[in-house]
This record gives structure tokens, C-alpha cells and sequence, in this order.
């Protein structure tokens, strides 16, 4: 009887470590504290701290949850992080002032932003090793977004208002669409059939059709928009209003706010969970990461986190 309660308990332990394994986590880049912090989303727990760079940034995490992928905007350089062992085990050299970190859907390229020369570097996670680059027109380039398929890169040119669109087959840029004034976040429709894109200092948010590159919609969020996420199901889309401590709840068939949700101070880039029941929105100035239930509209908790966090990824 004893030896049978020791089976059972053994597999209900074993049970848990697996489900906690198969959780998504929220990994989440802090600017001023140098680190990566690790949430564990079933939980809502920071369950690490990783060194990751003097000023981390943008980040992005592998297919396969080993590896991320992180711009250090002081170093110049990506830092690249095995978070099995939670620590740095490699880096390539970006540019000066790398920013916002996007990886296409295969996981091969991780693209990163670099402000001061007007570029966006391509990193083969093959080789870990820069593979091309690619001049843009518009200044200071601050996130760097893959469209589904992985055919486009949207560029948010934070000083040129405009958003710049590099064909990865033809490595180059093939248009430029002009939005708001200092354009930063960058989202996508499921289908990829349309381009959110929060301009800051017009507190709105752009709709681009990605088929012709044309503006097909203009929607007012809350003061200094900057953040965009996009629900897995198309319907809604989120937007962190910096100015405010907000996030707008956006209809994506009617263009229009159904909701608003108070969160931390200065919030940031965000990331929804896979099946889109969570979202997590970094709050630069609260120190802290906001939980939001996405189908009551409402926030859960905050997390305590490093100091001054700039996004969020989820794997």
C-alpha cells in the first residue's frame, strides 16, 4: 500500500514538473537592470533573473524555447541566451544602438533595428551570424516586425513617419508607407493581410493592407499609443498607451476602442500568451509587467520585475 502511494505521488509530482515545463513563459527584457526576467505563465511567478547585456531591448526566443535572442543597446551587439543553463553563450556584433528584435515564423532570421545607421541587420540562427543587412530610408528605426509568412519586414522609423517594408527574398526595401508622427509597435493580422502600427506622438493607430501597401484605416487609441499585440484570432487588437498607463482593446473589424484597461506606468511593447487568454504588457516606469484576463478586460495582477522593462516575448 505504502509503495503504491509512492507511485502514485511520484506521478502526480512528475505530472506537475511536466506541466510546468509545457507552460508558456513570458521572458522579459529590462533596460535598466540588465536583465532578462522569466515568468512563468501558468503561474504568473518571476522564477529567474538572466544577465543579459548592459542595456537589453528588444528579444526574441527560438521555436523550440531554448534559446533567446536579445538586442544590448549600449553593447552594440545581439546577445544570444541559452536558457536551459540562463546564461549568455554567444553574441554578434549589430551596429550601434540596436532596438526592437523580430524573428520570422521558421525561425531562421531574427532581424534587429539599428538607429544610428539606418539599417536592420539579418541574423542566421544557422550559424548565429550576420547574413546581410539592409539600408532603410526613414530615421532611426525602432522595431523590426516579420509578417506571417516571413515574405516582409515592417521598420518603424520612430524619427521618419513612415514605416519602411523590406522584401527578404529581394533583401531590400520595396516601399515605404508614411503613418503618424513617431511610429513604434508593430502588429499583424493572423492572415497577414494587415499591418497595425502605433504612432506615438499622434496617439492613433495605422492600418496597412500589406497587398498594396496602402493606409486602410485610422483608429484614435489613448495618449502617446506605442505598443501593439494582436489577438490569435484576428478579432482584437491591443494597444499600450504610454502616456496614460493604458491599453486600448480595438475591435479590428470596426476600427474602433471597445475597451480600456488601466495598467502600470508607462507600458510598453507587449505579448499575448498562444491562445490568446493572457496578455502581458511591460511598465517602464512601474518596474513591472501587467497581467490582463483578455476576455473580461480586465487586469489580474502585476508582477514585480527588473528595473525599467521594454517588452515581452512568449514561448
Amino acid at each position: 500500500m505504502i509503495d503504491a502511494m509512492r507511485t502514485l505521488l511520484a506521478a502526480v509530482w512528475l505530472g506537475a514538473v511536466a506541466g510546468a515545463v509545457a507552460a508558456p513563459f513570458a521572458y522579459v527584457p529590462n533596460e535598466g537592470s540588465g536583465t532578462l526576467s522569466v515568468i512563468d505563465t501558468r503561474t504568473d511567478r518571476v522564477i529567474a533573473e538572466i544577465a543579459a547585456g548592459s542595456k537589453p531591448r528588444g528579444a526574441a526566443v527560438s521555436r523550440d524555447g531554448t534559446r533567446a535572442y536579445v538586442s544590448d543597446q549600449t553593447g552594440n551587439r545581439l546577445v544570444i541566451v541559452d536558457l536551459a543553463k540562463r546564461q549568455a553563450v554567444g553574441r554578434v556584433e549589430l551596429g550601434e544602438s540596436p532596438e526592437g528584435v523580430g524573428m520570422s515564423a521558421d525561425g531562421r532570421w531574427v532581424a534587429a533595428a539599428i538607429e544610428e545607421s539606418n539599417e536592420v541587420v539579418f541574423v542566421d540562427t544557422r550559424t548565429d551570424a550576420r547574413a546581410f543587412t539592409v539600408k532603410v530610408r526613414g530615421k532611426n528605426p525602432e522595431h523590426a516586425a516579420f509578417s506571417p509568412d516571413g515574405r516582409l519586414v515592417f521598420v518603424s522609423a520612430e524619427d521618419g513617419d513612415a514605416v519602411d517594408i523590406i522584401d527578404t527574398d529581394k533583401r531590400a526595401q520595396v516601399a515605404q508607407v508614411p503613418v503618424g508622427a513617431r511610429p513604434r509597435g508593430i502588429g499583424f493580422a493572423p492572415d497577414g493581410s494587415r499591418a497595425y502600427v502605433a504612432a506615438e506622438n499622434a496617439s492613433e493607430v495605422f492600418v496597412i493592407d500589406t497587398a498594396t501597401f496602402q493606409i486602410v484605416g485610422r483608429v484614435k487609441a489613448g495618449l502617446r499609443a506605442n505598443g501593439i499585440a494582436v489577438h490569435p484570432d484576428g478579432r482584437r487588437v491591443y494597444v499600450s498607451n504610454g502616456g496614460d498607463a493604458t491599453v486600448s482593446v480595438m475591435d479590428a473589424a470596426r476600427l474602433t476602442v471597445e475597451a480600456t484597461i488601466p495598467v502600470g506606468q508607462r507600458p510598453w511593447n507587449m505579448a499575448l500568451t498562444p491562445d490568446g487568454r493572457k496578455l502581458y504588457v511591460a511598465c517602464g516606469r512601474s518596474g513591472s509587467v501587467s497581467v490582463i484576463d483578455t476576455e473580461r478586460a480586465v487586469k489580474l495582477t502585476d508582477i514585480a520585475v527588473g528595473k525599467l522593462p521594454w517588452g515581452v516575448v512568449i514561448r
